[in-house]
This record gives C-alpha cells, structure tokens and sequence, in this order.
C-alpha cells in the first residue's frame, strides 16, 4: 500500500529570543492512501504544528516530509503554496468562508485561483455541493446558514479540487452534537469515496469515528491504533 504522508524524524523548534523551543521532536508517522486518521493530544501536546507542517502552511526545522510522492520538507513557499492548492482540501472550525459571496461562489474559489472557466467551475462546484446535501442552499450567503450547513459549505470547498488529501482541524469545534454526527457521517461517506482523511481534534467521541488515532504527548507520537471497528456512530 501507497504512503500518501511519510514522515520521518520531523522535528519542529521555535526561537523566543535565544531559547529553543522543541515543539515536535522526531515525529515518524506513516499514513496510507484512503486511511482514516484522527490526530489526538492535549494542549502543547504538538498537534496543531503537527497539522501545520502536514497541510504545507509550515516547514519542519528538519526531517522529511514526503507528500503523495514530493518531497515538500524545503520547497520553498512558492512551491509549497502550489501543493496545497493542488493537494490538499482544508477544513476549519471556524468555517472561513467569504461573507460576500454564496455557497456555490465560496465553494467554487479554489477553482478561481487553479484558472478553471467559469462554466466549468460553477459545473464541479455544484457537483460537490449537492455531495454534501447542500444544492437547495448554493445562492444562500453564509450568514443565511446555520454553522452545519457552512460547515458543509466548507467541506464541499475542500473536495472541489479533487485533493490527495482531506485535513480537518476541529471540524466540529462550533457544532452541537447532531450536528457534528452529522459533519462526521459525511467524512465517512468522503473517506468510503476513496479520499484520505485525516482529522484533528481533542473529542474522543469525534476521534472514534475514524479508524486509526494517533495520539502526541511533548512533541512525540504516544500511541499510534488502528481500530477494529469502522464507523461505530455515538450520539
């Protein structure tokens, strides 16, 4: 099986002043094309910097970093700005769509930037908007939505460039809780489409619906499971 992420050694430090702060300390993870990962660990455990470096929005101070086959680990920001485009889909907990602009106009911007026709973006961006249930929605504003549905929004923007890899970072942080089963049923559904998916957050109850948690602790990998059962949902 393909590694789609492979990491090794990835060691992240900070400088305040002259103090070294060692956020990651020799992080070696492998995870494989169409695998379901949630990310675990408590406050300053290195899982958001962790995500950072997966989602090319940082560089690790050393290690490699192998996305879908590239070395991304020094590619300079120009590059590394091109992979994420191509690459990955992000989804936030705080949703990050433009007020302005409607569901299918929020949805279809990654295509702007990738220089897809206009015809042709509004095409694919309806298709992945009508994926995650939202087509009676797609010329509602965010503010005329509720936070499942940007959130679906969100998602729906994520997948519309057909990216390697789905990273969520506390994608139900802003959601009650049949909302959140909700959002995660529809990341089972992308991950059962052939999608990797790999999923940050602090809920066990979020992290369960995945098949593998990786748990960090000061900067390294704690305990690394697969799970037996897939996609037990819990209310």
């Amino acid at each position: 099986m393909s590694s789609i992420i492979h990491l090794e050694d990835i060691r992240k430090s900070y400088f305040m002043g002259k103090q070294e702060l060692q956020v990651l300390k020799g992080i070696n993870l492998d995870i494989h094309k169409n695998e379901y990962v949630a990310l675990m660990g408590p406050s300053g455990s290195g899982k958001s910097t962790l995500m950072n470096i997966l989602g090319c929005l940082d560089s690790p101070s050393a290690g490699q970093y192998v996305l879908n086959g590239q070395d991304v680990s020094k590619m300079a920001d120009d590059n590394l700005a091109d992979v994420r485009n191509k690459e990955i889909g992000f989804v936030f907990q705080q949703f990050n769509l433009l007020p302005r602009l409607t569901a299918l106009e929020n949805v279809a911007l990654p295509l702007v930037y990738a220089g897809v026709g206009r015809k042709e973006r509004t095409e694919m961006a309806m298709d992945v908007i009508k994926k995650v249930g939202l087509e009676d929605r797609s010329h509602h504003k965010p503010n005329e939505l509720s936070g499942g549905q940007c959130q679906r929004v969100a998602i729906a923007r994520a997948l519309v460039n057909n990216p390697s890899l789905i990273l969520a970072d506390e994608p139900t942080g802003n959601l009650d809780t049949r909302t959140s089963i909700e959002i995660m049923q529809i990341f089972g559904q992308i991950q059962s489409a052939g999608n990797t998916v790999v999923l940050v957050t602090h809920e066990e109850d979020i992290a369960n619906h995945a098949n593998r948690i990786v748990r960090l602790r000061d900067g390294l990998i704690e305990s690394d499971k697969q799970k037996v059962v897939v996609g037990e949902l819990t209310s």
